[in-house]
């Protein structure tokens, strides 16, 4: 069997003992540790600011795009809203149209004609007819087939030359 024999007494630590052994085997792994840790977070903070500029010039460029197109937009809208006005003129036209057309198809051979007005949809129809029977056909005619809201038979006078007329026509549909 074998002894162990320390003949050297062991000396008694001290705290500047300790704390010299500490720092020299313990405190540098924590420098190391430290240092990566703040190069991580460096390398984060450049990656988080180069993203952030990356984002205002997008903003910027973005920005431009809507300056330099509003114009455009603008002009777009305008002729947009023109569109409009325009189809609704084409419309209104139309019925004018519809309307005159109509009633100068019904419009009887015995009846002459002396003036034929339009004023906010509303029609005015003047005109000389021999035989009033034929005016009351237009009449009937008009009301029967309904095409306006109102028919109406506004003037009719005798005088030498034959019976003088006056419709108005309210509103035509088609």
């Amino acid at each position: 069997m074998k002894y162990k024999i320390n003949l050297l007494t062991l000396k008694k630590e001290t705290l500047s003992d300790r704390v010299v052994y500490f720092a020299l085997h313990y405190l540098r792994y924590i420098l190391v540790i430290t240092q990566i840790v703040v190069i991580i977070v460096f390398f984060i903070k450049f990656k988080v600011d180069q993203e952030i500029i990356d984002l205002k010039e997008s903003v910027s460029q973005k920005q431009e795009i809507i300056n330099v197109s509003q114009p455009l937009i603008d002009e777009a809208r305008l002729i947009n809203k023109q569109m409009g006005e325009i189809s609704s003129i084409l419309v209104q036209q139309d019925n004018l149209t519809g309307a005159f057309s109509y009633v100068l198809s019904v419009f009887p051979a015995d009846l002459y004609l002396s003036s034929f007005s339009i004023r906010d949809s509303k029609f005015v129809l003047t005109g000389i007819s021999n035989n009033p029977n034929a005016i009351r056909f237009f009449l009937n005619r008009l009301q029967k087939d309904a095409r306006f809201n109102s028919v109406a038979l506004k003037n009719i006078q005798k005088k030498d030359d034959g019976l003088y007329f006056s419709f108005d026509l309210d509103t035509y549909k088609k």
